[in-house]
């Protein structure tokens, strides 16, 4: 949330009556204690197993990796991926003080080493931060399985001459046939 939205909704909260306060309040901490992260996935749940880790229906031998929970609501909006999920909790980031420890990374590890998995596809966004865990889960994932990364491109309506050196040439790697 950024400085404008927290001040909008200060002022909103304040305005409010008392009670709706309480609610509010009741309401954020009820969440804070009953949502926890998946024993399996790591993606938040209310479940010690998420919904997406139960589904009989969601394909057993791919998993996308990402480096946190928005990014699984993200990718569920477009209904095209069908396999499950593996969140890491953030990215490699030493500057932060966030190295592949403090990560669920072995979790990924053991998980793809002991099942069947056919493939596992990256999916972190495009920052030296996640270039540098990318690079670092596809070594250590390569012996077990395919390990494939999203393509990154333009968005659509974005113009060319506006696009920065690394999406252009991220976006002609990623190029495909035309149907």
């Amino acid at each position: 949330m950024g400085p404008k939205t927290a001040q909008r909704l200060a002022l909103h909260i304040i305005k409010r009556p008392d009670e709706d306060v309480q609610a509010l309040a009741q309401a954020l901490l009820d969440a804070k204690q009953q949502v926890g992260f998946c024993q399996v996935c790591f993606h938040l749940s209310a479940e010690p197993v998420c919904d997406i880790c139960r589904n009989l229906q969601r394909d057993p031998d791919t998993i996308c990796v990402v480096s946190d929970s928005r990014d699984v609501i993200a990718l569920e909006k477009t209904r095209e991926y069908k396999g499950k999920y593996h969140v890491l909790g953030g990215v490699i980031s030493p500057m932060d003080g966030v190295g592949p420890e403090q990560l669920t990374i072995q979790p990924l590890v053991r998980r793809v080493s002991q099942q069947q998995i056919k493939e596992v596809i990256i999916a972190i966004s495009p920052s030296i931060e996640g270039e540098t865990t990318t690079l670092y889960i596809g070594q250590l994932l390569r012996p077990f399985t395919r390990v494939t990364r999203i393509a990154f491109g333009l968005p659509m309506g974005g113009e060319l001459e506006y696009a920065d050196e690394i999406t252009l040439a991220r976006a002609l790697e990623g190029r495909r046939e035309l149907d």
